[in-house]
């Protein structure tokens, strides 16, 4: 008992404060689907815990934060569960309270979007308690909640066949892959046909370019779990040339072969950044919420090698020392604003931090910014938009037609292009145009409420 209370106690050091932090980036998606989850859907079980947050508090965002931290104590929690029946009781505590209290888990734990890896996490670590147990067909269940949770657990039965004595799978490992292989078409399948899925065939680069920017990704997080520095929630990250993503690869299989033979449980944690982290692009080359379960793995290894350690106080050092790096990442994540400036300063060639802090500023401090990004990005009609928005709240509708009618002509399909147009044309007093632009975005997009809403009023 005293373990747990230490591990908890240890988690809401590092992630207590994300209780007084509002919604971020993604987040709002929650509130624009329909009011009860369709099992439809990639992840059936994450937006019925989002419906159940809405149906007990609303939009209120403490709840929400709430229940990601609740969530985060349970995977805490089933992983030492498990790692105390695989290891001896110091090293099985030392990797549980890494993986509690790291810094990289911010993204995942403070971040409301980031709720389906932390779920599907806990999910896995309850199959995997069940399989040391002898429980083999309820962990087949538990994996099976997993995967509607978060498909990126998907290389899990991996990992209970790497530790199997016996070369051949058991029949609840075939089960689990198969259940892999079915959710992983499934993803597939639904972010072809989904229109801004952002992956797959919607996100913007191919399955070789992805591959080859992952080499030099996987190294990235490797390096802030030894050094936990340099975070930000959009990390500047370009695809390498080819013969630098290859040499990238073939350092990472090096590694991995090294780690099979003598330290198994980095080689596990290779394996389940396989879902996320090889062939299917994502439009974020990287997310540090991806390691939230491959970290499982990985801190397990370091727990061995700490508690190894002389003298014993290394160990405990080193926790304190990550939790306090927890707390104050999470601090970062406790505003936009504090989020997308430590974006902008991490990653100054991007475009879309600026964006997103320009709509936590007041016009005279995001025009510049937003001359910026247009500078970095002259093609980019969102920054064209963002200028538009910022220039109409200072009260100068001329200009934001102006910038409105340029983020058209980048894209011309966009329906809420017609419809910024309509406004700035309506503030400058051209009612009928403004009209025929609401119109023409109603007919571009028949479920965009903004130009309903605005073609209504001038009627």
């Amino acid at each position: 008992m005293r373990a747990r209370l230490l591990l908890l106690a240890a988690a809401l050091a590092a992630f207590g404060g994300s209780l007084g932090s509002g919604f971020h980036f993604d987040d709002y998606a929650i509130f624009s689907g329909p009011p009860f989850p369709g099992w439809g859907q990639t992840r059936p079980l994450t937006f019925f815990t989002f419906w159940l947050n809405r149906q007990l508090a609303g939009e209120n965002p403490v709840g929400f934060h709430a229940l990601n931290l609740a969530l985060h104590i349970a995977a805490v929690i089933l992983l030492y569960e498990c790692l105390r029946r695989l290891m001896e009781p110091r090293a099985a505590l030392i990797a549980s309270a890494i993986f509690a209290v790291h810094p990289i888990q911010a993204e995942a734990v403070d971040y409301v979007w980031g709720r389906s890896i932390v779920l599907a996490a806990a999910l896995c670590f309850a199959s995997l308690l069940a399989w040391i147990t002898g429980r083999r067909w309820i962990a087949v269940f538990w994996f099976a909640a997993a995967l509607m949770a978060k498909e990126e657990v998907a290389a899990f039965p991996l990992v209970l066949w790497m530790f199997e004595k016996h070369r051949r799978p058991a029949p609840q490992v075939l089960v689990m892959l198969l259940l892999s292989f079915a959710a992983g078409l499934h993803v597939i399948y639904a972010a072809a046909i989904t229109p801004g899925s952002q992956a797959g065939l919607h996100s913007g680069t191919t399955p070789w370019r992805y591959f080859l920017a992952q080499g030099t990704v996987i190294w990235r997080y490797l390096r802030l779990l030894v050094i936990p520095y340099g975070f930000t929630v959009d990390p500047e990250i370009a695809v390498p040339p080819a013969w630098l993503g290859i040499t990238a690869w073939l350092g990472l299989a090096a590694f991995f072969v090294f780690a099979w033979r003598r330290a198994p449980w980095i080689a596990a944690g290779f394996l389940l950044l396989i879902p996320s982290s090889t062939i299917f692009p994502a439009a974020d080359l990287a997310a540090d919420r991806r390691i939230y379960l491959p970290l499982a793995a990985f801190a397990a290894a370091a727990g061995l090698a700490l508690a190894r350690l002389r003298p014993k106080a290394i160990a405990p050092a080193a926790i304190v020392a990550l939790t306090a790096l927890a707390f104050t990442r999470t601090q970062v994540w406790m505003t936009e604003e504090s989020l997308w400036r430590e974006a902008v300063r991490r990653a100054p060639g991007k475009v879309r931090p600026k964006i997103q802090l320009a709509r936590q500023l007041s016009p005279a401090e995001a025009l510049p910014l937003l001359a910026d990004a247009q500078g970095v990005a002259p093609d980019d009609p969102e920054v064209a938009t963002e200028t538009g928005k910022a220039l109409l709240a200072a009260n100068r509708p001329a200009e934001a037609l102006a910038q409105f009618g340029r983020a058209l002509a980048l894209n011309p399909r966009d329906a809420r292009n017609y419809n910024n147009r309509g406004v700035a044309l309506e503030a400058l007093g051209q009612t009928e145009a403004a009209r025929q632009d609401f119109t023409r975005a109603l007919a571009l997009d028949p479920k965009l409420t903004t130009a309903r809403e605005n073609l209504g009023r001038l009627r």
